[in-house]
């Protein structure tokens, strides 16, 4: 078997079988094929697509090119969450608490964030003490104890992802939807949960910037699912403006101790509600999404959520005190207000651009390996569709260089316009995929 012939065969549009993409990932993933060779590939592949089989093939090479994990000797429907990536997007932090304190097993590797803010690695680590590198034997003895573990992602799960994803990116080759799926399906099939929720974000601060392009996405992702054995939903949300009111990592812990307690965003509270609704249903806990919601609310009112919350930092050597005194995660040195100059209503707020804010004042990172400031960020204070007067206070910024705090300020503002006529608030959930196709809802 020859790579060049398999560049021709891709490049004129014909279908690899499962044997020759098997091939192709073991020989890149070992160095027995250049990086030109596979860039050419990846390029075929970008202008030529896959079938879902090839896909799906595809996946599973570059799952198996590594560690699969085994979590058969942990009780119960494992389950998985991952999320396309956002600005304010602190689910996770508050769905696997939520979702393991209603009885579903949630074992999760995330890595560290590259962009606006860290992952949620990074803003795990904003709690003093937190571990978040586990071997496999605590990985699982933690999730059999406490229906919780969340790891940092190991080099030894789907390696060939890696390699792949680093040509991806100075290749051009970014956005092909095969190859976006199968780099997402690879990691999460190789970290061993048995079912998987797909949080698959649109709008100006995500990835997939329009509704037809995220609906392909999630049918791919989900027909994979499907062809491997691992039944996999996908729900769509807005991306159009930040889902949380904070963006920054101790920020973003403490929005979500906030969620926890039954306080917080209403919109990231509702977004979670939903996504964990989902999760109790493919983890056999609920039958429906009203019963699932009901048994979630129930959760966070009696206080047993916050308590796993408060379990599980411990449980991974993190300061739990933290729960109820916020001021022992990272302070910042200095923050300013961002006030606004104009009254009206609000009619976008740029998700992308208060990412980029956020960014700038060190909350994420511009490179790999760059230190990011855990206690930088910003909190909003002002959503799409709401009537603000003159002077009302848009944001609050916060960070440890005080020089970076002007050109952030003027970020924030370029990235929200006002209109004086009342403006329509865009949908949170934009629809749902499983195996039968996208609805607007999932019974």
């Amino acid at each position: 078997m020859h790579a060049t012939n398999l560049i021709i065969k891709k490049r004129d549009g014909l279908e690899l079988t499962n044997t020759e993409i098997a091939w192709l990932i073991n020989a890149y993933t070992h160095g027995e094929i250049p990086d030109y060779q596979m860039s050419a590939w990846l390029m075929a592949v970008f202008f030529q697509g896959m079938s879902a089989r090839e896909t799906a093939a595809l996946t599973m090479s570059m799952a198996e090119s590594g560690d699969m994990v085994d979590l058969s000797q942990v009780p119960g429907i494992k389950v998985d969450k991952h999320s396309t990536g956002g600005v304010a997007d602190t689910t996770t932090l508050v769905i696997a608490p939520l979702v393991a304190a209603a009885g579903v097993p949630v074992a999760k590797m995330s890595g560290r964030g590259l962009g606006f803010t860290g992952g949620t690695i990074d803003k795990l680590e904003s709690i003093p003490g937190f571990k978040a590198t586990l071997d496999r034997e605590k990985f699982i003895a933690n999730l059999k104890k406490y229906n919780i573990a969340i790891t940092g992602q190991s080099t030894a799960i789907a390696p060939a992802d890696g390699k792949i994803y680093a040509l991806r990116d100075v290749t051009a080759t970014i956005e092909s939807i095969p190859l976006i799926a199968s780099s997402i399906m690879s990691k999460k099939i190789a970290a061993g949960a048995d079912k998987i929720i797909l949080d698959v974000k649109v709008g100006s601060g995500a990835f997939m910037k329009n509704k037809a392009d995220a609906i392909k996405l999630a049918k791919t992702m989900v027909r994979i699912g499907e062809l491997v054995g691992r039944e996999t939903v996908a729900v769509l949300t807005s991306m159009e403006e930040p889902l949380g009111t904070a963006i920054g990592n101790s920020l973003e812990i403490k929005e979500a101790i906030e969620i926890l307690s039954g306080r917080g965003e209403a919109a990231l509270r509702e977004v979670c509600l939903i996504l964990a609704s989902q999760m109790l249903i493919l983890g056999g806990k609920a039958q429906t999404p009203e019963s699932g919601l009901t048994k979630l609310v129930s959760l966070i009112d009696n206080g047993q959520a916050l308590a796993k919350f408060t379990e599980f930092v411990a449980a991974q050597g993190g300061n739990a005190a933290v729960v109820n005194n916020i001021n022992l995660l990272p302070q910042a040195k200095f923050s300013v207000e961002v006030i606004n100059d104009c009254e009206g209503y609000v009619r976008t707020i740029d998700a992308a651009k208060v990412g980029y804010a956020a960014m700038h004042l060190g909350a994420g990172r511009e490179y790999k390996g760059q230190t990011i400031d855990l206690a930088a960020g910003l909190v909003m204070n002002c959503r799409i569709g709401q009537y603000i007067s003159q002077n009302h206070l848009l944001a609050t910024l916060y960070s440890n260089d005080e020089t970076k705090l002007e050109l952030a300020g003027l970020l924030l503002k370029q990235a929200i316009t006002i209109d004086r006529g009342p403006v329509d608030i865009p949908p949170l959930i934009l629809g749902f995929v499983d195996k039968h196709g996208f609805r607007d809802r999932l019974a």
